[in-house]
């Protein structure tokens, strides 16, 4: 977490824009609520990332406890992220945004079957028991 210091303002709704308000941050945390984990993963979204960002915000994300980096292979080592209950408490934000540019937006994709029922509890049991 970033030190008071740091931070734009005491102002809680600055202090969430300081941690997750750029561009891609989001968009990770998106992808890993729709089962991706590997660096890869998040690479082939339709968005586009650059490699160079997608490191950057992985490590950020890490920094911010939102996520956990965990060895997967070794030899050459690869990792795998994961969220954490802090980035799994990041759902119902992101359910209420794609709500909210659905109703003023008819020009978007509906979301994944069961994003919008989904719950962070859903998203820590299957990252603590995958399949």
């Amino acid at each position: 977490m970033k030190s008071d210091s740091t931070y734009r303002s005491p102002c809680p709704l600055s202090k969430a824009l300081d941690l997750i308000g750029d561009k891609w941050s989001l968009v990770i945390v998106r992808d890993m609520c729709m089962g991706k984990s590997k660096y890869g993963d998040f690479q082939h979204s339709d968005e586009g990332i650059p490699t160079n960002i997608l490191a950057n915000r992985l490590r950020q994300l890490e920094e911010f406890g939102i996520i956990e980096k965990r060895s997967y292979q070794e030899k050459p080592t690869r990792y795998e992220y994961l969220l954490t209950r802090k980035g799994a408490d990041l759902l119902p934000v992101l359910q209420q945004l794609v709500l909210w540019v659905q109703k003023y937006d008819n020009d978007c994709i509906e979301p994944p079957e069961g994003f919008l029922t989904a719950l962070p509890e859903d998203l820590m049991a299957q990252r603590d028991n995958p399949q």
